[in-house]
């Protein structure tokens, strides 16, 4: 059995049909890895999910706890924050 860890934050990120294509898919894999890389599963886990029902702003990914949300994003603006937390 595996040891099940809690991490301090979420990123969850939208794969629906709009974010995907406009982006989300790319920045689930981006993001994967950068905590691959960058943080450990204690600190950070990135999560996909399938549909926010916010397809108007497409892209969209969430940060809790703390309700941060961002649409219409560019990569970079997400890794920037994941920065940002410790």
């Amino acid at each position: 059995m595996s040891k099940f860890t809690i991490p301090d934050k979420v990123l969850y990120v939208c794969v629906g049909s709009k974010c995907g294509k406009r982006g989300g898919k790319d920045m689930y894999k981006i993001a994967k890895s950068y905590i691959k890389h960058h943080h450990g599963p204690e600190e950070l886990e990135v999560i996909e999910t399938e549909c926010t029902d916010r397809c108007k702003y497409a892209p969209v990914c969430s940060i809790q706890p703390g309700n941060t949300w961002l649409k219409e994003y560019h990569p970079k603006e997400v890794l920037k924050l994941m920065d940002l937390i410790e």
